[in-house]
Protein backbone atom coordinates (compact mmCIF):
# COMPACT_ATOMS: atom_id res chain seq x y z
CA UNK A 1 0.00 0.00 0.00
CA UNK A 2 1.13 3.56 -0.66
CA UNK A 3 2.25 5.31 2.54
CA UNK A 4 2.67 8.84 1.21
CA UNK A 5 6.06 10.43 1.83
CA UNK A 6 7.35 7.11 3.23
CA UNK A 7 6.71 5.32 -0.07
CA UNK A 8 5.39 1.79 -0.35
CA UNK A 9 4.62 -0.31 2.72
CA UNK A 10 3.61 -3.94 3.11
CA UNK A 11 0.73 -4.84 5.40
CA UNK A 12 0.25 -8.46 6.44
CA UNK A 13 -3.01 -9.36 8.20
CA UNK A 14 -4.20 -12.56 9.86
CA UNK A 15 -7.99 -12.71 10.11
CA UNK A 16 -10.10 -15.53 11.54
CA UNK A 17 -12.46 -16.29 8.63
CA UNK A 18 -15.09 -17.69 11.00
CA UNK A 19 -15.31 -14.78 13.46
CA UNK A 20 -13.80 -12.09 11.17
CA UNK A 21 -11.56 -11.13 14.08
CA UNK A 22 -8.26 -9.46 13.23
CA UNK A 23 -5.79 -11.64 15.13
CA UNK A 24 -2.46 -10.27 13.97
CA UNK A 25 -0.94 -7.67 11.71
CA UNK A 26 2.41 -6.18 10.80
CA UNK A 27 3.20 -3.11 8.72
CA UNK A 28 6.66 -2.87 7.21
CA UNK A 29 8.57 -0.93 4.61
CA UNK A 30 10.75 -3.94 3.79
CA UNK A 31 8.13 -6.30 2.34
CA UNK A 32 10.07 -9.38 3.44
CA UNK A 33 8.86 -12.71 4.81
CA UNK A 34 9.50 -11.49 8.36
CA UNK A 35 6.52 -9.13 7.87
CA UNK A 36 4.13 -12.06 7.41
CA UNK A 37 5.94 -14.08 10.08
CA UNK A 38 5.45 -11.33 12.63
CA UNK A 39 1.74 -11.02 11.80
CA UNK A 40 1.36 -14.80 12.10
CA UNK A 41 3.13 -14.94 15.46
CA UNK A 42 0.99 -12.10 16.84
CA UNK A 43 -2.09 -14.02 15.68
CA UNK A 44 -0.95 -17.26 17.34
CA UNK A 45 -0.31 -15.45 20.62
CA UNK A 46 -3.72 -13.74 20.40
CA UNK A 47 -5.52 -17.01 19.66
CA UNK A 48 -3.57 -19.54 21.77
CA UNK A 49 -1.67 -17.39 24.27
CA UNK A 50 1.71 -18.76 23.24
CA UNK A 51 3.92 -19.67 20.31
CA UNK A 52 4.43 -23.29 19.37
CA UNK A 53 2.56 -26.02 17.57
CA UNK A 54 -1.14 -25.32 17.52
CA UNK A 55 -3.38 -27.77 19.41
CA UNK A 56 -5.62 -28.38 16.40
CA UNK A 57 -4.48 -27.88 12.81
CA UNK A 58 -5.96 -25.03 10.90
CA UNK A 59 -5.41 -23.57 7.48
CA UNK A 60 -3.79 -20.31 6.44
CA UNK A 61 -5.32 -18.86 3.30
CA UNK A 62 -3.19 -16.24 1.56
CA UNK A 63 -2.44 -14.63 -1.74
CA UNK A 64 0.76 -15.30 -3.64
CA UNK A 65 2.45 -12.14 -2.37
CA UNK A 66 6.19 -12.03 -1.85
CA UNK A 67 5.82 -12.06 1.94
CA UNK A 68 3.87 -15.35 1.96
CA UNK A 69 5.85 -17.49 -0.48
CA UNK A 70 9.51 -17.60 0.67
CA UNK A 71 10.85 -20.84 2.09
CA UNK A 72 11.53 -19.17 5.43
CA UNK A 73 7.84 -18.29 5.83
CA UNK A 74 6.48 -21.63 4.60
CA UNK A 75 8.87 -23.40 6.99
CA UNK A 76 7.61 -21.21 9.85
CA UNK A 77 4.02 -22.07 8.96
CA UNK A 78 4.80 -25.80 8.99
CA UNK A 79 6.73 -25.51 12.27
CA UNK A 80 3.53 -24.32 13.98
CA UNK A 81 1.56 -27.23 12.52
CA UNK A 82 -0.44 -25.09 10.11
CA UNK A 83 -1.44 -25.79 6.53
CA UNK A 84 -0.91 -23.08 3.94
CA UNK A 85 -3.20 -22.63 0.95
CA UNK A 86 -2.76 -20.01 -1.76
CA UNK A 87 -5.52 -18.37 -3.75
CA UNK A 88 -5.53 -18.59 -7.53
CA UNK A 89 -3.24 -15.89 -8.97
CA UNK A 90 -5.07 -12.71 -10.03
CA UNK A 91 -8.27 -13.70 -8.17
CA UNK A 92 -8.40 -11.36 -5.14
CA UNK A 93 -12.08 -12.18 -4.61
CA UNK A 94 -10.91 -15.54 -3.20
CA UNK A 95 -9.31 -13.56 -0.38
CA UNK A 96 -12.23 -11.18 0.04
CA UNK A 97 -12.22 -10.86 3.81
CA UNK A 98 -8.64 -9.60 3.93
CA UNK A 99 -9.08 -7.45 0.83
CA UNK A 100 -12.12 -5.78 2.42
CA UNK A 101 -10.25 -5.18 5.69
CA UNK A 102 -7.43 -3.49 3.78
CA UNK A 103 -9.93 -1.38 1.83
CA UNK A 104 -11.57 -0.27 5.08
CA UNK A 105 -8.20 0.67 6.57
CA UNK A 106 -7.33 2.69 3.48
CA UNK A 107 -10.70 4.49 3.58
CA UNK A 108 -10.27 5.29 7.27
CA UNK A 109 -6.80 6.70 6.68
CA UNK A 110 -7.85 8.88 3.75
CA UNK A 111 -11.13 10.30 5.08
Amino acid sequence: MWAGRDGWATLALVIDCHTRELLGWHLSRSGKACTAGSALEHALIARFGTLGRVPAPFQLHSDNGLVFTPRSYTALVRSYGLRQEFITPHCPQQNGMVERAIRTLKEQCVH
